[in-house]
């Protein structure tokens, strides 16, 4: 990876850089993300399918196309998925029809305070710029309700901004902290760790370590 302001990224902002990205590479994205086996993505998806009641209000941070975890949690509950990308919103309005889709930046949210049972960030903060990410964490706190689940994946190493020049073919950006600090950033937001577990998945032939977070508002 190399350092936002070098390779094709040039000197576009980061959330640019994620938006045209993924419009970029909506229809390939879909292709590879099915050829990865993504048992963790699945297991943490029936984490909100068993923990929380029929008919709960998710939220879905980073819904990109809305397959395959928009999809299982909208068989179940009222889902809001968001994305930046205007492309994968266009084609999560195709394949899940049931749920509702906004197209935003997820850190400029407006929401009531306890408006969801349960949140969902898959694969999707990594891509927000770090400094951003305690606010937001914050944020998605106060939009839980008592008891609502937070399950979401967060780095394991500490990377403050790079770009990935060709990442399907497309640049993309990414930005996170080590697992011991995002493990005590979602506490410090006023919400109790349930699990954070370092899982490891296989993209193209690679290892590729995420943290997995559940955690729960008081």
């Amino acid at each position: 990876m190399g350092e936002v302001g070098g390779g094709k990224g040039g000197d576009r902002p980061p959330k640019r850089i994620v938006a045209e990205g993924y419009d970029a590479v909506a229809g390939r994205y879909l292709t590879w993300s099915a050829t990865i086996s993504d048992a963790s993505r699945a297991r943490y998806t029936r984490a909100l399918l068993d923990g929380l009641p029929e008919g709960a209000h998710v939220l879905e941070l980073g819904c990109g196309a809305g397959v395959p975890a928009t999809r299982a949690l909208a068989a179940r509950f009222a889902v809001t998925g968001v994305d930046i990308s205007a492309r994968q919103i266009e084609l999560a309005c195709e394949m899940v029809p049931g749920a509702t889709f906004i197209q935003s930046d997820m850190t400029a949210l407006e929401f009531p305070p306890e408006s969801f049972d349960g949140v969902a960030a898959f694969f999707s903060l990594i891509h927000v710029p770090r400094e951003e990410q305690p606010p937001l964490l914050a944020r998605v706190a106060s939009w839980l309700r008592p008891g609502g689940l937070f399950v979401a994946t967060m780095g394991v190493r500490d990377a403050e901004s790079d770009i990935e020049d060709d990442w399907l073919g497309a640049p993309m950006y990414f930005s996170h902290y080590d697992a011991a600090t995002n493990r005590r950033l979602v506490q410090e937001s006023g919400l109790r760790l349930l699990s954070a577990n370092e899982e490891t998945q296989e993209e193209d032939g690679q290892p590729v370590p995420f943290l997995w977070i559940v955690a729960q508002k008081p």
